[in-house]
């Protein structure tokens, strides 16, 4: 997988992540949490999140609380077209023919393709917008001629 460190979470992880959440959720109330970290000992020391990674910490804790793995990898990351497969939940091969197609822009280092990290996500964010897109078309569709969804 990508060069980061994997979170896999245990049962009693994902029990404490579910935890936070609650605690979290409950004094969220619709508005980015205002988070601090205490830090215990004599001096009880806080410190103050930003709201962004607030939100990426609740969705670190949510993915966790699912029993999910959780990795953190800044977006200017290249990855190899084994890494970008597994990104997209695809094949290596396939990777590449999208690379070929120019669909994922890359670079090449030797006979090896790297990717940015950014890139395979825009691109998965194209392709998830456009599966939704084509979906809601079936939908009105199948409303347009009384078909019963």
């Amino acid at each position: 997988m990508i060069p980061a460190q994997l979170v896999q979470p245990t049962e009693i992880m994902a029990q404490q992540a579910q935890a936070a959440l609650r605690v979290i959720s409950s004094h969220k109330r619709g508005r980015a949490p205002k988070i601090e970290l205490a830090f215990p000992g004599d001096k009880g020391e806080h410190v103050a999140v930003p709201p962004e990674a607030g939100q990426l910490l609740l969705r670190i804790l949510s993915e966790l609380a699912n029993g999910n793995a959780v990795t953190v990898l800044p977006v200017n990351t290249e990855v190899t077209t084994q890494q970008a497969a597994e990104l997209l939940n695809v094949s290596r091969p396939y990777v590449v023919s999208l690379l070929e197609q120019g669909r994922i822009p890359h670079r090449k280092v030797g006979t090896h393709r790297r990717i940015l990290c950014a890139d395979v996500l825009a691109y998965r964010a194209r392709e998830e917008a456009e599966s939704r897109a084509a979906l809601a078309e079936l939908s009105s569709d199948a409303q347009k001629l009384n078909m019963g969804y």
